[in-house]
Order: C-alpha cells, then sequence, then structure tokens
C-alpha cells in the first residue's frame, strides 16, 4: 500500500514537473505584451511610512489623535498622488494630441502629394491626348484635300475627255463623211460614250 501511495505521488510529481515545463516553454515563446513591458518598466514610490509605524498607543485618546494624525497624512499623500497622477494624464493626453496632429499633418501632406501626383499624371495624359487629337486632325484635314485634289482632278481629267471629245465631233461633223462610214462613226461613238 505504501509503495502504491509512493507511486501516486510520483505520477502527481512528474505531471506537475512536465505541466511546469510547458508552461515555461510557452511563456519564453510569447511574445511580451506591453503590459509586461509596461511592469517591468513601471517607477515604484517609495514604502510608505505610514505602514508599520503604527505603535500600541497607552490611551484611547492618544489612539485617536494619532489616527486622526495617520489619516491625515493618507489624505495629504492620496491628494498629491492624484495631483500626479492627473499632471501625468494630462501630458499624456497632450503628447497623444501632439501625435495625432503631427499624424493628421503627415496624412494631410500625403495626401497633397498624391493629389499633385495625379493631377501631373492627369495634365500629362492630357497634352498626349491634345497632340493626339492634332496630329489626327492634320491627317484627316490632310486626307480630305488630298481626296479633294484627286476628285478636282478627276473631274478635270472626264472634263477634259469630253471636251476633247465634243471638238473632235465638232471638228469630224464639219467634215463630209460618206454615209456608210456614218454608221460606223455613230457606233463608235455610242461605244465610247458607254465606256465613260
Amino acid at each position: 500500500m505504501a509503495a502504491a501511495l509512493l507511486r501516486g505521488s510520483r505520477s502527481i510529481q512528474n505531471v506537475n514537473e512536465h505541466h511546469h515545463l510547458i508552461i515555461l516553454r510557452y511563456s519564453s515563446i510569447a511574445k511580451q505584451s506591453h503590459h509586461n513591458d509596461h511592469s517591468q518598466n513601471q517607477v515604484y514610490l517609495k514604502p510608505s511610512t505610514i505602514i508599520g509605524s503604527w505603535e500600541a498607543p497607552k490611551s484611547p485618546k492618544e489612539a485617536l489623535t494619532k489616527l486622526a494624525l495617520l489619516r491625515r497624512d493618507y489624505a495629504k499623500q492620496v491628494k498629491e498622488l492624484r495631483k500626479h497622477y492627473i499632471n501625468e494624464m494630462e501630458l499624456q493626453r497632450q503628447e497623444k494630441l501632439r501625435k495625432d496632429e503631427a499624424l493628421k499633418l503627415q496624412i494631410l501632406r500625403q495626401r497633397e502629394e498624391r493629389n499633385k501626383a495625379k493631377a501631373a499624371a492627369a495634365q500629362a495624359r492630357a497634352l498626349q491626348r491634345k497632340a493626339f487629337e492634332d496630329e489626327f486632325r492634320q491627317t484627316l484635314m490632310k486626307e480630305k484635300t488630298e481626296k479633294l485634289e484627286y476628285w478636282r482632278k478627276r473631274e478635270q481629267a472626264i472634263q477634259d475627255r469630253k471636251n476633247s471629245k465634243k471638238e473632235l465631233i465638232e471638228r469630224q461633223s464639219s467634215l463630209w463623211i460618206d454615209e456608210e462610214k456614218l454608221e460606223e462613226q455613230i457606233m463608235r461613238t455610242e461605244d465610247d460614250n458607254v465606256d465613260l
């Protein structure tokens, strides 16, 4: 029975050691939180002189006066601590306001820079678009003038052909043509007109 109890206590001890090792392993792996960091950097006040300063008085009246003095000192210390705490909180609040203001200014500057970059990019795109439109317009005008010139030349060529045929017909009509040749000439003239 004693051996069984001994074995049971050893297994409990082994389990406890195992749990301690697991806790140590995870605590060393775990990243320190800001709470841990704060507690390590915390500056503690000196121990209070009030604690442990109570000596048994000889009479209840003396005890009441000592207690009143202790309470008054404690109230003074608490008042000073509260003032100190309020000052610290005010300093932290002002620091936070400064940081927030600096962050706002930084964000504002970044936004202005982004807007300037966007405006510059938009202006560059507008210039490119304008240059492309001007080039396109010039190309269209050039093609239009070329087409007009082509149509003028073509119309002129057609008019010249008509005029030359008219002249030819006028010259030929002034000549005497035999009746046999007349039909041939008319047919040839009609064929030429059909080709036009």
